[in-house]
């Protein structure tokens, strides 16, 4: 009957939570001695040392700075293009500036630059 499996269900949850407070018990006392176990008089040390072990290596976040490049160049992170970038782009070639000019100026790269001139029709067809 289904409520005899709902019994069953409630059971097995309940073994199933007991079970995983021992091993959180078990993990936590191991996890405790480490420090010890290896020669380390606090837990403080034992952090610093397994730091140094692993080289200092972490995944890499929005603070970690640019990869580089095979050339020892900083590759570039990629520009976030707002509204006001695009108006910006659209003054600027008005004013007669180049497109090199406008990307030093913004701090995007050229290729940013001839994508919003061209999203914005602000380029001239090539003649064939």
């Amino acid at each position: 009957m289904v409520t005899d499996k709902i019994k069953e269900l409630e059971a097995a949850k309940a073994k199933m939570a007991a079970l995983e407070k021992s091993i959180y018990a078990q993990l936590s006392t191991e996890l405790a001695a480490l420090p010890g176990k290896y020669g380390f008089a606090d837990v403080q040390s034992f952090i610093v040392a397994v730091k140094a072990a692993a080289g200092g290596r972490r995944k890499k976040g929005p603070g970690r700075p640019a990869k580089k490049t095979a050339g020892g160049a900083k590759r570039r992170r990629r520009a976030i293009i707002t509204e006001e970038t695009r108006a910006s782009v659209k003054k600027l070639v008005e004013a007669g500036k180049t497109g090199a000019d406008i990307a030093k100026a913004l701090k995007i790269s050229l290729p940013s630059v001839q994508n919003i001139k061209k999203a914005l029709g602000l380029v001239r067809a090539r003649k064939k």
